[in-house]
């Protein structure tokens, strides 16, 4: 089970995710474009001895110059592993397609053929499924094209 967020595991996921790329923090810093010190040990509990937490910027910048996904880092800061959960594909059908017969069995599980597929991670249920919603009818919780 990921620990939750805290101030030393996200700083410490910045410094890993600094040292897989070989970087040192200040060189994560500056490949992010961003001031070399920003993510100095000095820098990270203020003066006053509050902890000061890096800027959802700071971070965007520090995934787009890593390429590492918000998903890895946040794996990073959760329990040590850079790694994403297991993926498992299940079908994926248009929400207006959904109400046509054909498409799911006397139980409400998936049938027959034609169906796409779309990546899930970390899901077990055999049985489930993903509709990809079309047109507006269901905003401002769903938009078009949300799965």
């Amino acid at each position: 089970m990921p620990r939750p967020l805290t101030h030393s595991r996200l700083w410490a996921a910045i410094d890993a995710l600094a040292a897989k790329h070989g970087m040192s923090a200040s060189g994560l810093a500056k490949a992010a474009g961003l001031d070399p010190t920003t993510f100095n040990k000095s820098k990270r509990v203020t003066a006053a001895g509050r902890p000061r937490w890096p800027n959802t910027e700071s971070l965007a910048r520090v995934l787009d110059a890593t390429g590492a996904t918000l998903e890895s880092f946040l794996l990073l800061a959760g329990n040590g592993e850079g790694q994403p959960p297991a993926q498992r594909h299940v079908p994926l059908i248009g929400l207006a397609q959904a109400g046509r017969g054909g498409y799911f069995d006397d139980a409400g599980f998936p049938a027959g053929a034609g169906w796409e597929e779309v990546a899930f991670p970390g899901f077990k249920d055999e049985h489930a499924y993903a509709l990809e919603v079309s047109g507006d009818s269901m905003e401002p919780f769903f938009r078009e094209g949300d799965i």
